[in-house]
């Protein structure tokens, strides 16, 4: 009896799943990270002053000494902590987080590519916290500083809320935009896409590039948004790169 060269051994089938099991798997997932951001609330929100006070450095740096930020209401430096200590637990229970997302697309993968699964995990940790520091550390003070330059001959009075809305959008969306290559490679192991359209695409994609940083940034300022886009452009090369290393291969022709 001869064997078929088209018969595919167990190592090359993917697993199946019903319609319903992807539901179920995907409820699953998204109840563990709520658990993940809840227990990383928990474990914040007794730092929350604290990390609140590390990040109103890049705008107090850039205010006059002494101003210290206001707020209107009575309930909003309760619910300013409440905020921060969500905001912090979504970094803390990224590593969670973004192993549920590996769970998930797991059964879509070859039984030897999901041996990935840690390098996945702390690279996208790593890249999620490098964005995030990204933004706090060199994209929010050129942010603040224009802001604060274009105010300057106004008392400034500004509400934590306010901030903290600023903030939260620029720390999470440098975050997701880090995980550009990660998402690249994932793409290019499906064979949706390939490194020679990638390249082909790179004028297309800087497009898109420059209107996300004019999206996450809250300045219409070019120096600014550069700051931000040139670092994605170069995420998106990175990209480029993964997907020709581990590019989906052609089966070899029996």
């Amino acid at each position: 009896m001869t064997d078929d060269p088209e018969k595919k051994s167990p190592e090359d089938e993917l697993p199946r799943m019903s319609f319903l099991e992807h539901l179920e798997d995907l409820r699953k997932r998204l109840f563990v990270s709520a658990l993940a951001i809840a227990v990383g609330f928990l474990m914040c929100w007794w730092k929350a002053k604290e990390i609140f006070q590390w990040l109103e450095k890049p705008v107090l740096s850039a205010l006059p000494p002494g101003t210290k930020l206001a707020y209107t209401q009575l309930t909003e430096p309760f619910m300013l902590y409440i905020n921060i200590a969500l905001l912090a637990g979504v970094f803390v229970a990224s590593p969670v987080i973004l192993y549920q997302v590996w769970l998930f697309i797991a059964p879509g993968l070859y039984r030897h590519e999901r041996k990935w699964v840690w390098p996945f995990v702390v690279l996208s940790v790593l890249f999620f916290v490098g964005g995030g520091y990204f933004g706090y550390a060199v994209g929010f003070p050129m942010v603040a500083k224009f802001l604060v330059a274009t105010g300057e001959d106004f008392m400034p009075v500004l509400k934590i809320d306010d901030y903290l809305d600023i903030t939260s959008k620029l720390l999470l969306g440098m975050g997701l935009v880090f995980e550009t290559p990660i998402l690249i490679f994932f793409l290019a192991r499906m064979g949706v896409v390939t490194e020679k359209w990638l390249l082909a695409k790179f004028r297309y994609a800087v497009l898109i590039i420059f209107i996300i940083a004019a999206l996450i940034t809250p300045t219409p300022d070019i120096p600014t948004q550069c700051a931000f886009a040139l670092p994605m452009c170069a995420l998106y090369l990175l990209g480029v790169a993964m997907a020709w290393v581990f590019k989906k291969k052609e089966p070899k022709k029996a």
